[in-house]
């Protein structure tokens, strides 16, 4: 009785600590109110002809949640045992352990792009809980798509559903789709122009996926597998 007392005790000061930790860092990072301008402005920096936060399709939402965050829809912005796997990471130099909902992954891009330090690590996980407060998930999701590469100087999801295919991103087929949303995780190593093999294996990867999550069935997700992607070249969209 006296360890499970004492056990008690250390967990009780460890959620303490945490909580006020957690209410310092609140203060300390960024407001999150100006996320849209900023995305609408790191589009304009990047060139896009339609800068801005645009109505997520269905296909390409569901297949971004399914493979990034299965569980973007019930958590609140933050993975506890994946936030500690990457605070853990960060401290013996490997920063991409862990896993990060997609609030974070938008906290990343947004307000610490290209860095991978501990410190930028811990601010991702409480803005991701500052933006999951702050904006609905149609929302998150909606900047998350327009903010991230795509590959080939796509910036955003319009501009690689027309780069990619020529065409709007609401027009996009499972196939298409899918094939894009395995590109956000490395986009030069799965690059469909350069490196279709690869890109094939992440879109397999995707639609997996998709049936784990019971958006399609297994005879849906080898179809989409097999079907055309009408890829076009970087020249061609240009």
């Amino acid at each position: 009785m006296r360890a499970l007392r004492t056990v008690g005790i250390v967990l009780g000061s460890l959620v303490v600590v945490a909580g006020l930790a957690l209410v310092v860092l609140w203060q300390l990072t960024p407001s999150v109110g100006d996320l849209e301008a900023r995305v609408t402005a790191r589009l304009a920096a990047a060139g896009a002809s339609d800068p801005g936060v645009l109505p997520v399709p269905d296909r390409v939402g569901q297949a971004i949640v399914a493979t990034e965050d299965s569980r973007f829809y019930s958590d609140h912005g933050i993975d506890l045992p994946g936030a500690v796997r990457g605070l853990l990471g960060g401290l013996v130099g490997n920063p991409d352990a862990g896993g990060s909902t997609l609030d974070q992954q938008l906290a990343k891009v947004i307000y610490t792009p290209g860095r991978t330090d501990l410190g930028s690590k811990i601010e991702q996980v409480v803005l991701g809980v500052k933006i999951d407060h702050a904006y609905s998930k149609s929302q998150i999701l909606q900047a998350y798509l327009a903010s991230v590469y795509y590959g080939n100087g796509y910036r955003g999801l319009a501009a690689a559903a027309r780069g990619y295919f020529g065409l709007a991103p609401a027009d996009l087929s499972w196939a298409q789709a899918s094939m894009l949303a395995g590109l956000v995780a490395a986009p030069s190593a799965y690059d469909p122009v350069t490196h279709l093999d690869a890109a094939k294996l992440r879109q397999r990867h995707v639609l997996d996926r998709l049936v784990a999550t019971g958006v399609l069935t297994p005879a849906q997700a080898d179809a989409a597998f097999r079907a055309p992607l009408h890829l076009r070249s970087p020249a061609a969209a240009s």
